[in-house]
């Protein structure tokens, strides 16, 4: 995949899904203990070289294009599955942005239920027919979106899904989801490193149920199969020596991803979306629900080596993700001289820990016993109520804590925030993000600017089950 100057607009995706992977996930919880025996699993196809998404691209400042939802079969590992799609894929377009640009979305419903569109972590309007997740888009009706994005629009990596109440779990884990890039990223990297490939790492995994996706009954602990870009351990191809940008995002439904590729450091870039004030290097990266990370990747001596997600326990009340093979790393070909890759200051810093603070307040989250309801500050969700009032133009301080046995993935809206503080202990994060795990029994504290933008918007966890059983609230942003 190269940047939009070379790779032409296209209108729908192109998936062809390969591989072999299905990796179970056990519990603690009593989600759990209610799973069914799975379905006899079916024998999937060896893995294929990596498709990256066809992708609609603006031009001279705006994005115009129609987006079908649509219950229909899919190519996954070489078997017709049905699932939820957008555009007739389940890895759909990737939707590609300049900031200032403007995007109109003619968003068509063929299902029998209500649907919408949020685009995550965008800085954007959350008022009338922009990310206005309160909209309700009834069966057969076409709605159309208008997001005006301003110039100072971070540059990175961002995605796209439903967002209606009750039935985000559901369409999301059913293929609803897809990415969305705002260009600029490369004008931080050396000159030498402006015009490499780049590629989708876009994670999302799918149940089966029969012949289907599965929507209903999502036990977050049942197995599952991972994908990248809709595949199935693919296949990609680097030259040693060779650097690529890789736009790392878990735009599942409800599980987490520990990324790791064997014998490499990631060297970070970006995060959620906001390039980083100073370049760091991991050995692996949480990707909790909904959370990205644009890295550099450099090519190894010629062989194989895996992507993996590593096990990861999110707390004992929570789920164990056990490790699986995600896609294998082919270094083959002409070695290429290892480009110098940037090691200190990227982006120009953004730091609230000096701002004035207007207001302080704390956020609970907790769930009831049988993990069967969740609530934020012991309410679950009311579209109709207001839970929290900001004021534009102010610097609040927020304690998140978690009262549960396990992981939460804490996401707000319409405004990114700079994590200060884990458990007590002081955080550097090098940037601003959109989502955060705060620890089981644990807490962090974030400070959040509101700017731009006024109206009611939310903050919610991102595992969608959580956000769909009641852990949502109402924050409205007042001038």
């Amino acid at each position: 995949m190269r940047s939009r100057s070379t790779l032409p607009c296209l209108t729908t995706a192109l998936v062809l899904a390969f591989g072999a992977l299905m990796s179970g996930c056990t519990s603690a919880s009593s989600e759990s203990s209610m799973v069914p025996s799975p379905s006899p699993t079916p024998s999937f196809a060896a893995g294929a070289p990596l498709r990256d998404p066809a992708q609609l691209v603006s031009h001279n400042g705006l994005l115009r294009a129609a987006i079908v939802v649509e219950r229909r079969r899919v190519n996954l590992g070489g078997h017709a599955l049905w699932g939820l799609t957008y555009n007739g894929s389940y890895m759909p377009p990737t939707l590609r942005i300049r900031p200032g640009d403007k995007m109109e979305l003619a968003l068509k419903n063929t299902l029998d239920e209500e649907t919408n569109l949020h685009v995550h972590g965008l800085h954007v309007s959350p008022s009338g027919a922009a990310d206005n997740v309160f909209l309700h888009i009834r069966p057969g009706q076409t709605f159309h979106y208008s997001f005006q994005f301003p110039r100072t629009l971070r540059a990175g990596t961002y995605w796209y899904h439903p967002h209606t109440d009750h039935t985000s779990a559901a369409q999301v884990a059913g293929g609803m989801s897809g990415l969305l890039v705002v260009d600029g990223l490369q004008q931080y990297l050396p000159a030498n490193l402006r015009h490499i490939t780049e590629h989708a790492i876009a994670l999302k995994d799918f149940q089966l149920q029969g012949d289907a996706v599965k929507t209903q009954g999502l036990h977050i602990g049942a197995p599952t199969h991972r994908t990248v870009n809709g595949q199935l351990n693919p296949v990609i191809r680097i030259r040693p020596g060779e650097t690529q940008l890789w736009r790392l995002a878990n735009i599942s439904a409800n599980i987490y991803y520990r990324v790791h590729l064997q014998g490499q450091k990631f060297r970070v870039i970006a995060h959620d979306g906001t390039p980083v004030d100073r370049i760091w290097t991991a050995d692996s990266l949480l990707l909790a629900a909904g959370a990205r990370f644009d890295v550099l990747v450099q090519g190894g001596p010629p062989g194989r080596t895996e992507l993996q997600t590593l096990p990861y326990r999110t707390g004992p009340g929570g789920n164990l993700f056990p490790q699986a093979t995600l896609a294998t790393l082919v270094s083959a070909g002409p070695s290429a001289s290892p480009a110098p890759l940037p090691t200190s200051s990227f982006a120009p810093a953004v730091d609230l820990s000096h701002a004035t603070i207007a207001a302080r307040r704390t956020v609970v989250f907790s769930e009831n016993a049988a993990g069967t309801k969740f609530y934020i500050n012991g309410r679950q969700f009311d579209p109709n109520r207001v839970d929290f009032r900001a004021k534009l133009n102010t610097i609040e301080e927020w304690t998140v804590v978690n009262e549960s046995n396990e992981e939460h993935s804490f996401h707000v809206h319409t405004n990114h925030f700079q994590l200060m503080s884990i458990n007590g202990r002081p955080h550097q994060s090098h940037g601003l993000q959109d989502v955060a795990s705060v620890p089981a029994k644990g807490r962090f504290v974030i400070r959040m600017r509101f700017k731009d933008y006024t109206g009611k918007t939310v903050l919610h966890c991102h595992i969608l089950n959580h956000e769909d059983r009641g852990m949502m609230a109402v924050l409205d942003i007042e001038k």
